[in-house]
């Protein structure tokens, strides 16, 4: 589960940079890469309680 996560961060900041590079639905795009980043942080320290 937590490789899936990586995995969506990681297509998340492409996006994010593409989007910056192109200057396309860059509100979006920094939206959802907070939200990823933010699931991420979370999921982090999850895992580490365990």
């Amino acid at each position: 589960m937590i490789g899936i996560l990586w995995g969506v961060v990681v297509v998340l900041i492409a996006f994010w940079a593409i989007g910056l590079a192109l200057n396309l639905v860059g509100g979006l795009i920094h939206l959802a890469l907070v939200l990823a980043i933010t699931i991420a942080i979370y999921n982090f320290f999850q895992s580490r309680d365990v």
